[in-house]
């Protein structure tokens, strides 16, 4: 699936190995804010050059484009690209604002957050409901419309179900006990609800005669079975709602570029260009300290994550929680993605004072490919609890979808796991 977050193979993000003592690049003199001045005039101008591509691409889109080929990959990969050097702008601003004209910095901190969020909405939606579809095939064997092509692997091997996400009875025997621990309705062995009429279109699901009665199949093979049934219904109201809600996304996209605000975020990033408003101590102030107080604020943040039990690839407590029927956003979940955006900032800090021709440094690569996977995933699982929560579907659609939650919370423990791991070579590996 192409989705792209953390920008890993970008070469904007390219920083050299840790120093002995500040885990930064050598180099010849302390950098200053010099530097910060050519990285903000560096990034404003890609802002400019995918302002431009996004345009003419835009232009040719509308015109239908040679061969039909304008299509929505130029202005989707435009649209990147901006975003891009919008998040280093700010991440820098954030960084380094004691060396920045502080009336300056204040006020464009709260627009570019406005236009970088403006402008991922649509690729998010359009990544969320394509791993919720490729995750429901893998789940259950069913072929969608809209996926040509599908992958995946099963985490850890865990079983999923038997806990009832907004109303989504999900069936189970291994689930049972989480879901009784949860205090959430559980479907049992042979008592799933999979049959039955759809209220909202009046028709009876197939393969619902003798629900009543006792399994003709092993539990397992029932199980199965129930999950195909549903698993087309619930990618279509998956397909249904996420795409409705990337339209509106679209929209609120193309009248963001077209507002006054923008037109206003644009003229400064282009002053920015040539102008960089430093503070008379700027250009003899060393970065390092400034780039390390970054550093430590991530070091805090990750030191504060249940990092112990994340370091088990099965965590049932976090699971538990996890299915709950609760509709307000998990709360473990907050603090992880608090520890990618302070992972951002530091590999920003970095590119700073290191440049643009300093090597990858996998380490913190892999931490943050983790820390992306843990954000979709937990986004996907909100998702589908969302869409269990539709009224009057199916108990056979509820059941794909309920299945397809606690498939994703598997994903999220995966994900710190990973977290875990790669954190804790990069940990050994820093003096």
């Amino acid at each position: 699936m192409a989705q792209q977050h953390l920008d890993p193979t970008d070469p904007r993000s390219r920083h050299a190995g840790p120093s002995p003592a500040l885990g930064f690049a050598r180099a010849e003199g302390p950098p200053t804010g010099d530097a910060l001045a050519g990285y903000l005039r560096a990034q404003a101008t890609e802002f400019l050059r995918a302002l431009r591509l996004h345009r003419e691409a835009g232009t040719a889109a509308a015109a239908g484009g040679p061969n039909g080929a304008a299509g929505p990959e130029g202005p989707v990969d435009a649209a990147r690209a901006l975003r891009r050097a919008v998040r280093r702008i700010s991440g820098s601003l954030h960084t380094f604002r004691p060396l920045l004209d502080p009336d300056w910095s204040e006020s464009m901190r709260p627009e570019l957050a406005w236009l970088s969020g403006t402008l991922a909405m649509e690729h998010a939606y359009a990544a969320r409901l394509e791993r919720l579809l490729v995750a429901l095939h893998r789940l259950s064997g069913a072929v969608f419309p809209a996926q040509s092509t599908v992958g995946g692997a099963a985490v850890g091997g865990a079983a999923v179900g038997g806990a009832a996400v907004g109303g989504a009875a999900v069936g189970g025997a291994a689930g049972s006990r989480i879901a009784g621990a949860a205090g959430s309705r559980t479907g049992g062995t042979a008592g799933s609800r999979t049959g039955g009429a759809d209220p909202g279109s009046g028709k009876a699901e197939p393969g619902t005669a003798g629900a009543a009665g006792p399994p003709a199949r092993p539990a397992s093979a029932t199980d199965r079975g129930n999950l195909t049934v549903g698993a087309a219904k619930a990618g279509a109201l998956l397909d249904r709602q996420l795409t409705l809600a990337r339209t509106r996304a679209h929209s609120s996209s193309l009248q963001a570029l077209g507002s006054s605000r923008f037109h206003a975020v644009a003229d400064h990033v282009a002053l920015l260009a040539s102008d960089v408003p430093l503070t008379p101590a700027a250009t003899a102030t060393d970065l390092r300290p400034l780039a390390v107080a970054a550093r430590e604020r991530l070091t805090d943040a990750v030191t504060a994550l249940p990092l112990v039990t994340a370091g088990h690839p099965y965590n049932a407590e976090a699971l538990i929680h996890g299915l709950s029927p609760d509709p307000a956003p998990h709360p473990q979940d907050a603090p992880w993605h608090q520890v990618r955006l302070l992972l951002r900032l530091h590999r920003y800090a970095r590119e700073v004072l290191d440049g643009a021709d300093a090597p990858v440094d996998v380490r913190l690569l892999t931490a943050g490919q983790a820390l992306d996977r843990h954000r979709d995933a937990s986004e996907a699982a909100a998702a589908a609890a969302q869409a269990a929560r539709t009224p009057r579907i199916a108990p056979a659609t509820a059941y794909a979808l309920g299945v397809l939650h606690a498939d994703q919370r598997h994903e999220v423990e995966a994900a710190r796991f990973a977290f875990q791991q790669s954190w804790q070579k990069q940990t050994v590996g820093t003096p």
